[in-house]
């Protein structure tokens, strides 16, 4: 009799039981990755909440510290340059990655379309052009420089003691001055949409009121390049 149990155990029994022990791995398994896909949620949730805490019920303060930590950004951006003799208009694309390594990128006017103007720390490269870079520096002085750059606003506005912003329709105005010329202070004041932190408009002026800078950010996307 028991022969024959052992027999039987071992043929119909002992298998079954390993079919089981396979079924409990497989329960285990799953209820670790459903752990693991409830981390990565909470996970992605909580840096979006990160990302985009900013809003309407955020501080002044609050949306210029978030300004001020802005690393990396791109944008298209309209620009008009007003000086005594004349006003030129530029559409530009600009990339900037980690505040060191800024691309502008003309679109229009035609006659430089495609120029690219690549900045890397303190070397400066001109790509896509016919033009010698003497004429692009000399007859598109402010393209060139990094005047038109959110970083180089940014960097003035923290190294300013003076520096200040208001609250003032619903946008965020920061105002801060580019005193590296002492001949040529120029006075800046950057407009930030209050309900998205997102620049809008940049005004740039000297204190001789010889020329005008009017930036508008058509497009931006900040931080999109860490």
């Amino acid at each position: 009799m028991s022969k024959k149990y052992n027999k039987v155990k071992q043929k119909y029994l002992e298998p079954n039981k390993g079919k089981k022990l396979d079924k409990k791995n497989i329960i285990i398994l799953g209820i670790v990755i459903l752990i693991g896909i409830i981390i990565f949620c909470v996970k992605f949730k909580n840096n979006t909440v990160k990302t985009n805490k900013i809003g309407n019920n955020s501080s002044s303060q609050e949306i210029v510290n978030y300004v001020l930590n802005i690393s990396s950004y791109e944008a298209t951006i309209d620009v008009e340059v007003t000086s005594n003799k004349n006003t030129n208009k530029y559409i530009i694309k600009q990339k900037c990655e980690n505040t060191k390594k800024i691309m502008q990128e003309v679109i229009e006017p035609d006659n430089i379309k495609g120029v690219k103007i690549i900045k890397d720390d303190d070397n400066l490269k001109i790509e896509n052009t016919d033009l010698n870079l003497g004429m692009v520096l000399e007859k598109y002085n402010y393209i060139s420089d990094n005047v038109l750059d959110l970083n180089a606003f940014i960097e003035d506005y923290k190294n300013y003691n003076e520096s200040e912003c208001e609250e003032k329709d619903n946008k965020i105005v920061m105002k801060t001055v580019d005193n590296r010329n002492e001949r040529n202070v120029k006075q800046k004041k950057l407009y930030i949409d209050k309900s998205t932190g997102n620049p809008t408009v940049m005004e740039i002026s000297d204190n001789n009121k010889n020329s005008s800078i009017y930036i508008k950010y058509n497009e931006v996307i900040v931080n999109s390049l860490n």
